[in-house]
């Protein structure tokens, strides 16, 4: 199936546009999420659980292979997403306001970089009417879900940044019955200013901010907090990286994302778009420094989903001898077709002794 895809769907896709394939594949999961008889059998035939669950952060996965913040911006396909494999779904990235994201075309593939360059600007239907869609297809609480759904948030473009906890806030409590854990999104590059976040002028506060309120609701309805996640920016210096890690640490979050998609562009590309963050194969040395860096400076203690330019198995075990205990794939899907999930989870599982 996977070479059918590569030599032969693939390249009929490509002649499309990129955002009109990524509708099209959008489209194509929300089919089977809603035919619950071809969802369970497809479930059966890819998803790969381990001998027992992987428990990270407190939250238990089937596998280590999740689908990335990006894909399914309004949760739409997070009952499907098991049935391709995935043992997790990262939905979002999810705003206070709704906003349609920045001007079209803002996608662009380079198939013989296997990259990916995006200037989406987070578009997205709003907190409140994906939190109305989550509880009306999970239920109140999120008790429908059969596997772990995260939740990324950021920042509304039209909110200043000395709002922006505030912002964050708002997206928190109206989404937090429906997240198995949450992203905090900081490090996109297509939000005006939102990179600034990743400093000290304003990360401990948004932080701070959002734990106070985990902690603040876990005491009032006697559960345990949801564990948060920060995503950052694969172009920081290791200075920044320390301060945030010295942050996320003070403040006893339960792990990091590394990492977002890049403002660099490799050198074989002059003629890639300009504006935008990369993904894809050509990320994947600025994320694969960024984990072990950050693995090494915490003591492997840190939980770390590896994200960034997995597009091949090699590069899946690599993130995981690096340091990361999860790993997520988005461009690697687009490269290597919609079970890529399912060979990877695969061979982690046997490399990891954990397959029976």
């Amino acid at each position: 199936m996977d070479a059918l895809y590569e030599k032969i769907i693939r390249p009929l896709l490509f002649l499309n546009d990129c955002e009109a394939d990524h509708d099209l594949a959008l489209a194509a999961m929300k089919t089977v999420g809603a035919i619950p008889p071809v969802r369970a059998v497809m479930e059966w035939l890819n998803l790969v659980r381990t001998q027992k669950p992987v428990k990270v952060f407190g939250v238990k996965f089937p596998n280590r292979v999740g689908l990335a913040a990006g894909f399914d911006k309004d949760a739409h396909i997070w009952k499907s997403a098991a049935a391709f494999g995935f043992g997790h779904l990262e939905l979002g990235t999810v705003t206070w306001h709704k906003q349609s994201g920045n001007a079209k075309p803002r996608m662009f593939r380079y198939p013989k970089s296997e990259a990916v360059v995006n200037s989406c600007g987070f578009p997205n239907d709003g907190a409140e009417a994906i939190g109305a869609r989550l509880r009306a297809s999970m239920g109140s609480g999120g008790k429908r879900k059969k596997f772990p759904v995260g939740i990324n948030i950021g920042k509304s473009k039209i909110t200043p940044l000395d709002e922006a906890a505030g912002d964050y806030l708002k997206s928190f409590g109206e989404l937090v019955e429906f997240a198995d854990f949450f992203v905090i999104n900081v490090s996109s590059p297509n939000t005006p200013e939102l990179r600034k976040l990743q400093g000290r002028d304003f990360l401990p506060g948004l932080l701070g901010a959002i734990a106070e309120a985990n902690a603040d609701r876990a005491r009032k309805l006697s559960v345990k907090p949801v564990p948060i996640i920060l995503k950052i920016a694969p172009d920081l210096s290791f200075g920044e990286v320390d301060s945030i890690i010295s942050t996320v640490l003070e403040l006893g979050l339960d792990g990091v994302a590394a990492t977002n998609t890049t403002v660099s562009r490799p050198s074989e590309c002059p003629n890639m778009e300009k504006s935008g963050g990369m993904s894809g194969r050509p990320l994947f040395e600025k994320s694969l420094e960024m984990v072990k860096y950050i693995s090494k400076a915490t003591g492997g203690k840190l939980p770390i989903i590896g994200v960034g330019g997995i597009t091949d198995l090699e590069r899946a075990g690599e993130m995981m001898n690096a340091g990361a205990s999860l790993i997520q794939i988005y461009t690697g899907m687009i490269y290597r077709g919609p079970f890529f999930a399912r060979a990877v989870s695969r061979a982690l599982a046997w490399r990891d002794k954990e397959w029976v």
